[in-house]
């Protein structure tokens, strides 16, 4: 069992959950590129553990958004479902990859998709 995360620790976490927070409701997602280096660097986890903990988080993140999307009727509920058959199968894969996939490589894969990503904004 871990120890307890000091206070400096609790106040960057709680900081860093209110800023993911709202990048998720006022974007529709994109928490995982801060809370994979928020638990990485300031944390210390291994990659691993970082991805299958951000994973976790996202999802109370993404309800609560989903919920207040839900109430002011701006969710098309055709494509959301197949969008949700896409994203639980792809979900399912991408966990079970994690399991296998070494530290090193989860730290290049996860660059290279920001990278494209921030490229793709700029463009």
């Amino acid at each position: 069992m871990k120890e307890k995360l000091g206070t400096k620790n609790i106040i960057i976490c709680l900081l860093g959950g209110i800023f993911v927070g709202f990048l998720n409701g006022f974007f529709g997602g994109g928490g995982g590129m801060i809370v994979v280096p928020l638990l990485t660097l300031l944390l210390g986890l291994p990659e691993r553990e970082a991805h299958a903990t951000a994973i976790l988080t996202i999802l109370p993140i993404s309800l609560s958004s989903a919920i207040v999307y839900m109430i002011k009727g701006s969710i098309d509920y055709f494509d959301f479902s197949f969008v949700t058959l896409g994203f639980v199968v792809g979900g399912v894969v991408g966990a079970l990859l994690l399991k296998k996939s070494n530290n090193i490589f989860l730290k290049i894969l996860f660059s290279l998709i920001m990278i494209g990503a921030g490229i793709k904004i700029i463009l």
